[in-house]
Formats: C-alpha cells, sequence, structure tokens
C-alpha cells in the first residue's frame, strides 16, 4: 500500500484578492499539485477570524475559546504536511488580516511552552512575499513575524521568496519570480512527500 500524497496548504495573507501575492501562491500551488501533492487553498481575508484578546484561557488547555471562523481553520494547520504563506507587506510586516491569523495560533504556544507538550512531526513551510518601493525597512519583519508563527507549528522554514512589485495586480509578477515561486511549491511537494516516506 502506497503512501497517501501530501497536503500542502496555501494561505493567501492578503486583504486584497488576484493581487500580487495570490499570483505567486496560486503557481506555487499548481507546482504541487503538478509534483504529486494535493493543495488546500485558505483566503484569510474570507475566513472571519477576528484578532486574539490576550485572555490567556488557551494557556489551560491548548485551545481557543473564541468561537469564528478560526476555529475551522485550526484542522487546516493540524492536517497540512506542508504550508506555504503569501503575503503582502504592510509596512515592513504582514496585513492586518494575517496578523490576526497569526496571533490567533497562541494556543500552539501555549501547548509548547506553558503545558510542556512535544512537537508531534516537523513539517515544511515556504513564505512568499510581495512589497512596494519606498519602505527603507524591507521584509524582514515580515519574514520573522512569519519564522516566529512557524516554529510553534512544528514547520521548518525551507524557503523565502521575496519580490518586490510597483504594481499592486497580478501584472507586477515577472517571469522569474513566478518560475520562483514554482520552485518552492515542487520543492515543498517533494520535501512533504519524503517526510511521510512516500518516496
Amino acid at each position: 500500500m502506497s503512501a497517501r500524497a501530501p497536503r500542502i496548504l496555501g494561505i493567501a495573507g492578503s486583504p486584497r484578492r488576484h493581487g500580487n501575492s495570490d499570483r505567486l501562491l496560486e503557481e506555487c500551488l499548481q507546482a504541487a499539485r503538478a509534483a504529486g501533492a494535493e493543495t488546500d487553498l485558505l483566503v484569510v481575508s474570507a475566513a472571519g477570524v477576528t484578532p486574539c484578546r490576550g485572555c490567556n484561557k488557551c494557556s489551560v488547555d491548548g485551545h481557543c475559546f473564541v468561537r469564528d471562523g478560526m476555529q475551522d481553520v485550526y484542522p487546516r494547520l493540524d492536517a497540512a504536511d506542508a504550508i506555504v504563506v503569501a503575503s503582502p507587506v504592510y509596512f515592513a510586516t504582514v496585513p492586518a488580516v494575517l496578523k490576526a491569523l497569526y496571533d490567533r495560533c497562541q494556543p500552539y504556544w501555549a501547548r509548547r511552552y506553558v503545558l510542556g507538550q512535544p512537537i508531534e512531526r516537523r513539517r515544511p513551510g515556504a513564505l512568499l512575499l510581495v512589497g512596494g518601493g519606498g519602505d527603507p525597512y524591507g521584509h524582514e519583519c515580515a519574514a520573522t513575524t512569519t519564522r516566529s508563527v512557524f516554529a510553534v507549528l512544528g514547520l521548518d522554514y525551507t524557503a523565502e521568496l521575496a519580490i518586490r512589485a510597483d504594481s499592486p495586480t497580478e501584472s507586477g509578477c515577472q517571469p522569474e519570480a513566478l518560475r520562483r515561486a514554482r520552485d518552492i511549491g515542487e520543492g515543498l511537494a517533494r520535501e512533504a512527500a519524503k517526510r511521510l516516506g512516500s518516496v
């Protein structure tokens, strides 16, 4: 009996659809599927995720008590064998809608550092970033914030693509950037499959 195909979760972190980061994510997931993976697309702006309340109730049992769209997101995060996040850069970091999702990963932090629960498996993770011009602080804060979330999710930061696109639409993505996004998708699929023992 052969191992199942790896599941790759793509997280679209922009508050606006069909822009450059969506295009990069689309190319990435398409390449992952061509490499044998199953893909799941999570559009954060449509997921109904509200900000973390900072109540620390997740430190009691490792679960968030807030009942909103994040209750549907948690199982998708858990089921993924690899995760790729795509986001524009807003003032050197990720947009508010994506940061809200990141902050709602606090239960994973509580499980690791308060309740002492081990990470059961390591998974590959990647980040696709699109920034405009003019910000003297670049994209490093967006990458650092994402790496912090990946750490509590048990994701190894295996790939990063950061591009500049002056046009806010998908036409701002150059062919080389799209190719690199495809390479990342293929790489995620192969690494996830390897960790599942299917290759």
